[in-house]
């Protein structure tokens, strides 16, 4: 449940030139030729063409009261759906930032580096459109299923960089599915010296509901086609099985080891002041920092324009502004501009609604070396009712250039935190 990347600051290295055996640099030949492919622009307007959506905000919710109707289209079970193929659901999108230099404002950061939460937010919608593709049936004209994104389980980098002039390649198909769950597998290519070469590997987790996205919905079975297939599947169900065993020992769930219990009481030892003899004196080491003194937040007002096609707020918008508070919290404490090396565990636990307050918070975690763990908390504020609720947390992993300050808990609970950000660290940095 990660996401690797090998050289990045904030986005993705990239260098300021692309050279292709073409008429333009970084122009893939399919895409010089006028062949007809998804453009990632219109990834979006195929998601509400399936369900119905307007690109209207009045029209958009008279739609989604419209979809209630759809509820009497949905499968009693499973076994009512016919099975599909890994191919049924198998899509190509480009993102021709060689192509048409006009797209690459969107994409670039003033490094002249590509803004990685772009990337995040056209995985998501192409993840949601794949699943679609899974589910599609012929005889009916909208699809009465609300797919949506339950969780990032990894994405690992190819190749140290995305070029900001070269043109980019997505790929994807669903690899296993359950009852009402979904798993598609996505691949990203750009064309760079007269050839497509692999950049990353990604695997997201979508859930089928019902019209009003209330209660869960059956999805087509998968049936796979040769030794290849059948291996993708595999992994899916080997997956699920890692997924749970994670969440079981979760430290919010269960009581930390014997050995990160040692590692706690050392922390708490090194912090004591010898003079006093007392519990309760505490200082600071040299070249350390309190984790109370590492949190960096935003707040968000979620407008309509950052909507998905189900009226809640995209989820690949989410991505991208915790990607960016999170390297920002980084950089502020690294003293530097740090690259991202992973990220882990996107989990969506609630979707966020139109017109929330999103607050969020990020915190340093962990520290070894030039590694710095930072914890990005999601959560929306209601301001009648004062209360908070928890939609997403994000892991992320960053390197500096130079070795980073040691972060140091004071409480039991910042304990704990320093300890889930070491099990987040070790699940992506060490071999």
């Amino acid at each position: 449940m990660r996401l690797l990347l090998l050289r990045s600051a904030a986005s993705v290295t990239t260098r300021s030139f692309c050279s292709g055996g073409v008429s333009k640099p970084g122009r893939a030949p399919d895409m010089a030729e006028g062949n007809p492919l998804l453009h990632v622009s219109n990834v979006r307007n195929r998601l509400r063409e399936i369900v119905g959506a307007s690109t209207n905000w009045s029209d958009h919710q008279q739609a989604m009261t419209e979809r209630v109707s759809l509820s009497s289209m949905l499968a009693k079970s499973q076994s009512d759906l016919p099975p599909k193929t890994m191919k049924d659901s198998y899509l190509e999108v480009h993102l021709p930032l060689g192509s048409e230099p006009q797209l690459r404002e969107k994409y670039l950061t003033f490094h002249n580096t590509v803004r990685f939460g772009r990337i995040l937010e056209d995985l998501d919608s192409l993840a949601v459109l794949i699943s679609y593709s899974h589910t599609y049936n012929l005889a009916l004209k909208r699809s009465p299923l609300s797919i949506v994104t339950a969780l990032v389980d990894k994405i690992d980098m190819r190749q140290h960089t995305i070029y900001p002039d070269c043109d980019i390649k997505f790929t994807g198909h669903v690899t296993w599915v359950g009852k009402t769950s979904i798993e598609a597998k996505m691949h990203v290519s750009q064309f760079h010296n007269g050839a497509y070469s692999p950049v990353l590997d990604a695997t997201f987790v979508m859930v089928a509901r019902d019209p009003e996205n209330k209660r869960a919905a059956f999805v087509n079975p998968l049936k796979p086609e040769g030794p290849e297939e059948e291996k993708l599947f595999q992994e899916g169900e080997a997956n699920k099985i890692r997924r749970v065993d994670l969440s079981t020992a979760s430290l919010l769930k269960v009581a930390p080891t014997d050995e990160e219990r040692k590692v706690v009481h050392s922390l708490f030892l090194n912090t004591l002041d010898t003079k006093t003899v007392s519990f309760r004196s505490r200082l600071l080491p040299p070249n350390s920092v309190w984790m109370e003194d590492a949190k960096l937040k935003g707040l968000e007002i979620c407008h309509p324009q950052e909507r998905n096609i189900f009226n809640r707020i995209f989820g690949g918008f989410l991505m991208r502004k915790a990607y960016e508070l999170g390297w920002a919290n980084a950089c502020s404490y690294g003293g530097g501009r740090p690259s991202l090396v992973a990220v882990d565990d996107i989990l969506f636990q609630k979707p966020v609604e139109i017109g929330s307050l999103l607050l969020l918070s990020s915190q340093v975690c962990y520290t070894q070396g030039k590694h710095i763990q930072v914890r990005v908390h999601s959560e929306v504020f209601d301001p009648l009712t004062r209360q908070h609720n928890t939609t997403n947390v994000f892991h992320f992993t960053f390197v500096s250039d130079s070795d980073a300050p040691n972060i140091i808990p004071m409480t039991y609970g910042e304990s704990m935190l320093y300890l889930d950000g070491k099990r987040h660290f070790n699940q992506t940095v060490e071999p």
